[in-house]
């Protein structure tokens, strides 16, 4: 019973920090704008086979396949201990044992012989990963941006894999001791595949009681990984574990070389070509304000995928202007705006607001003009990422907030743009573009 009760405190107060800490997370996306664009015509069909294909089925990570396998056993070692993690909460809920057992039968011994085995591939590529990591020392891992925290975000969360196995092959292989046994409590669950030789290599001949510590060792290790987990999930680029799905939802489905057009400025060019054929609607009321200098001006998808972001690196690996050895780096544009969104969410939680407060600061405090003006429009970035983020979508906005509203831009850009105001024309010709149809 005291059991039961600690574990009731101990979920009831994981699930409200985790909540908490989501809630504010959602809070953070919903500050950017609500801006329908083309893609949003595109029928729920089309982004549900995204969310299928590219977020549950991974198939862009297969692009590179060994990174691709290795993340797949973790990804359905992590789906597939769900199941267990749900007998847990049950178990301690109600003072049980295995008590899907009873029910499954022999499917039960299938399916945590399956969760085990799933488990041991697991151990592997987290083995794999931390090597790449830290022994290989693979250039995507160790670019500026991944110094400091993120690196160690990386490796906590693999340690924190091992951990979770530690605490599934304990209780499983102290638990097939007890059941050989017949000691009290400890229902028969068949066989599993692994802890039915592990089990008994690495505990067999120990009293019952040391069985059942180590059996509740391993029980309360995988509950307490798995909420501590949660809570961090928040800190964690690893949040991509639920936002990917509603990131490859909301993403774009139109080409990917296609910009989106700013209306007042449509408006403004069909007036001057042709006054007949313009917009007669109203103007919006308030300044005109072009492309975006802070979170509050993109918009909400483009925040959402900020938090999606996994930092794997696959995109700032094929930018052609990082690989040049430019400032570039997609992957930090990404970091960059989700530590801005985070900023300017402590500021708000801070002053006890509900709408955002101007601190003086903006994306161009994160992101220098140096970078924006590297990018090359490749769209490679793009391509590259496996949960369909766009970093270019953002780079476009910050150029156009820079040359729009600051009138500024790098200087050999200027003349472009004069001319183009001046005479509608790329080059700087004397002839009026009106005569050119006489040439």
């Amino acid at each position: 019973m005291l059991q039961s009760i600690i574990f009731i405190i101990v979920t009831v107060a994981a699930f409200y920090f985790a909540g908490r800490n989501f809630l504010k997370i959602r809070r953070n996306i919903l500050l950017g704008k609500d801006v329908p664009d083309a893609s949003t015509s595109v029928d729920a069909g089309q982004r549900w086979r995204n969310v299928l294909l590219i977020a549950f089925g991974q198939k862009k990570m297969f692009a590179r396949p060994i990174a691709a396998i290795m993340h797949f056993f973790i990804y359905g070692a992590f789906l597939l201990t769900q199941i267990e993690l749900l007998e847990i909460l049950v178990d301690g809920f109600t003072g049980s044992h295995r008590v899907f057992s009873g029910a499954l039968g022999g499917f039960y011994t299938f399916l945590i012989s399956f969760i085990e085995i799933m488990s041991v591939l697991a151990f592997v590529a987290t083995v794999v990963f931390l090597a790449r990591r830290n022994l290989l020392r693979l250039p995507r891992f160790h670019k500026a941006e991944m110094k400091g925290w993120p690196t160690k975000d990386a490796n906590l969360i693999l340690l924190g894999e091992i951990l979770l196995l530690t605490g599934i092959f304990s209780m499983n292989g102290a638990d097939t001791v007890l059941q050989g046994m017949g000691a009290e409590h400890y229902p028969q669950a068949g066989p599993f595949a692994v802890s039915s030789y592990l089990g008994p290599a690495l505990f067999g001949g120990m009293s019952e009681g040391a069985l059942v510590a180590i059996e509740r060792f391993g029980w309360w290790l995988h509950a307490l990984t798995v909420f501590g987990f949660m809570v961090y999930l928040a800190y964690s680029k690893h949040l991509h574990i639920f936002l990917a799905f509603p990131n490859t939802y909301f993403a774009r489905t139109n080409s990917r070389g296609e910009m989106e057009n700013m209306p007042d400025i449509q408006r403004e060019v069909a007036s001057m070509m042709n006054p007949e054929a313009a917009p007669t609607e109203a103007q919006p009321e308030g300044e005109l304000s072009f492309g975006a200098n802070d979170v509050t001006k993109l918009r909400w998808q483009d925040l959402l995928a900020a938090y999606t972001c996994t930092e794997c690196g696959r995109c700032t690996s094929v930018c052609p202007a990082n690989i040049t050895g430019k400032k570039l780096s997609p992957r930090k544009i990404m970091m960059d705006v989700r530590d801005r969104c985070e900023e300017v969410g402590r500021t708000m939680d801070a002053q006890k607001s509900a709408t955002p407060i101007d601190d003086g600061k903006s994306l161009f405090d994160y992101i220098t003009r140096e970078e924006i003006h590297a990018c090359t429009t490749c769209n490679a970035c793009v391509e590259a990422c496996p949960v369909l983020i766009n970093p270019l979508d953002i780079i476009l906005q910050l150029r156009r907030h820079e040359i729009l509203m600051e009138s500024a831009g790098p200087s050999d850009w200027l003349p472009l743009f004069n001319s183009l105001e001046n005479s509608q024309a790329a080059w700087a010709v004397s002839t009026e573009r009106d005569a050119w149809k006489h040439f």
